[in-house]
């Protein structure tokens, strides 16, 4: 099965982290996302999504300390199904999308922590947050002005060596 999904959007609130026993950083904050459309009567229309996310380990620790309400970001995870008795004894339960990987889309000037490098702009997140956190590996920041691209090498080959 393949559970995966890629937001962009805009913080609601400030990020509330908490650390579990073992040290390790939990993240929650909530996304929003907008789309628009034209409907069945040519109208545009604009609907926005408002999701949960978190995020653990390192990556909790960088989104607190660099990202705010209205921060712009991109988060790859997948869906999780929360589930919780309230405190009333009724059964809870939501949708949320735990956070492997984080970009921050803002720019320097946008961006109110002011000190932040975009060359580490990107974290990945550890597969489980039931395990230990691990060094996470800095991706290539995106780029506002030109479209995301793969890093791929450039190869030095003579187009008399390529067979077609």
């Amino acid at each position: 099965m393949y559970n995966k999904v890629i937001l962009v959007g805009n913080l609601t609130r400030d990020i509330e982290v908490r650390y579990t026993s073992s040290g390790m950083a939990i993240a929650k904050v909530g996304i929003a996302t907008n789309r628009k459309f034209k409907s069945a009567t040519g109208e545009m229309k604009d609907e926005t999504m408002f999701i949960d996310i978190t995020f653990f380990g390192r990556t909790a620790e960088v989104a607190n300390q660099y990202l705010r309400k209205g921060s712009k970001v991109l988060v790859e995870g997948r869906l999780i199904l929360e589930q919780w008795v309230a405190q009333d004894g009724t059964k809870r339960s939501r949708h949320s999308v735990t956070v492997e990987t984080m970009q921050m889309l803002d720019s320097r000037g946008d961006n109110q922590s002011g000190g932040y490098n975009q060359q580490g702009g990107g974290y990945n997140q550890p597969n489980s947050y039931n395990q230990p956190p691990a060094q996470s590996a800095p991706q290539q920041p995106a780029q506002q002005s030109a479209p995301i691209e793969p890093n791929i090498p450039e190869i030095d080959i003579d187009e008399d060596e390529i067979p077609f």
